[in-house]
């Protein structure tokens, strides 16, 4: 499959379908995915990415009803994950000496994938390849998400093909922004945004003022993943300004994994006791055993405030909540304040542990936690109820 985004671009890439997790099993895919690569043709043609490895034969095969291989004047590799270089060993038995335009980044990663000493051409930002009524412009766009990432914009096209920023894990036949349906799309960009994109905020900032500061028109945007932006582009572009700005909602996520019930007794006292004071406040509940780590990465990005459970065992906590501070400390949110609770039989450290863990992972620390003994009574969850009162005053 490909289609035509003008008379000058044309989509190559995959829809999968199939694609269920990413970057190993560390990101949950629902609605499958995409592997964006644009076809330009100007007085030069220039293939923009590629795809994932598992469908290179057949990326090849059909780029080859598009065109003729040895049509490619240049390739460019905004990239160097496999996601999207996955493709060029492929690509280069074909044409072994076409340039590939990259950051120096990109060759050193590109190398250390393939081990290839294929015909590379270095850029950086500002530097310009011109292809015939258009030039194509390189910006670097480091650490987002790799030290490689590039974007490139099309000029007289207004097309910014932006790599891994503005994208999402979503497959659709309609490939637009305004075709799809947009709450879809949100909930995709944000989840997409929260687990991957989020540890760099600073960076994202920075790179959409440095962007904007060209004053150049941006009539499209071109994604690796997912969607492409065509009505009102920039919308993504602000709404990233908004996540990277510490963002949070209205919200308080409670987020515990339980033994023999009692931890999650006590998640629901406290729930309740938030609900009593604050009617307003969004509260969401998830038991970590069950529920997909990166759907509940997003909430805490959402959220202003997260409470963390567990029973105390071995002197520690639950593994999945050992794996859930880890995640939360990697993926360093901001503004964000927490607290801890659980139950234990006799030496009681997980509401210490969780404390610690919080505070390291950048939290602020609102209240002492709250441990109760065995299966909390009637008594016990009372104090629960208390504790979220208090606590959603502190905030």
């Amino acid at each position: 499959m490909s289609f035509i985004i003008n008379e000058k671009v044309t989509w190559v890439g995959k829809i999968d379908w199939e694609l269920r997790n990413f970057h190993g099993f560390e990101y949950s895919v629902d609605k499958g995915s995409s592997y964006n690569s644009y076809l330009v043709r100007d007085e030069k043609t220039v293939l923009i990415d590629t795809v994932w490895e598992p469908y290179a034969e057949e990326f090849i095969k059909n780029l080859k009803k598009e065109i003729d291989l040895n049509e490619i004047d240049y390739i460019i590799a905004n990239h160097a994950e496999i996601d999207h270089s996955g493709a060029l060993p492929a690509l280069m038995r074909e044409i072994p000496d076409t340039p590939i335009y990259c950051t120096a980044n990109g060759v050193k990663s590109l190398k250390g994938h393939f081990h290839e000493n294929w015909n590379f051409v270095t850029v950086k930002t500002g530097d310009t390849l011109s292809i015939g009524e258009n030039d194509l412009v390189f910006i670097e766009a480091r650490m987002l998400h790799w030290p490689d990432s590039m974007f490139t914009y099309m000029t007289n096209d207004n097309i910014l093909f932006s790599n891994d920023a503005f994208g999402q894990h979503y497959a659709s036949e309609y490939m637009y922004n305004d075709l799809v349906d947009p709450g879809e799309l949100y909930s995709e960009a944000i989840k997409y945004y929260a687990n991957i994109l989020n540890p760099f905020s600073p960076l994202v900032e920075r790179k959409i003022d440095e962007v904007l500061k060209l004053e150049v028109p941006v009539d499209m945007i071109c994604t690796s993943h997912g969607i492409i932006w065509r009505e009102d582009p920039l919308q993504i572009v602000e709404q990233y300004r908004t996540w990277a700005n510490a963002y949070q909602e209205n919200q308080i996520t409670l987020i515990y994994d339980t033994m023999w019930e009692g931890t999650r007794r006590m998640a629901e006292a406290i729930a309740q006791g938030i609900k009593d004071v604050d009617r307003g406040v969004n509260i969401k509940l998830y038991n970590m055993s069950k529920t997909d780590k990166n759907d509940v990465m997003t909430e805490v990005f959402k959220s202003k405030a997260v409470l963390l459970g567990s029973p105390t065992i071995n002197g520690s906590i639950l593994t999945s909540m050992a794996a859930t501070v880890d995640l939360m400390r990697g993926l360093k949110f901001k503004n964000k304040k927490a607290a801890a609770f659980g139950t234990y039989g006799w030496s009681g450290e997980s509401v210490k542990v969780l404390t610690e863990h919080l505070d390291k992972a950048g939290f602020e620390i609102v209240a002492d936690g709250i441990r109760e003994m065995w299966n909390p009574d009637e008594a016990a969850l009372d104090r629960c109820r208390e504790y979220g009162r208090n606590f959603v005053k502190s905030l």
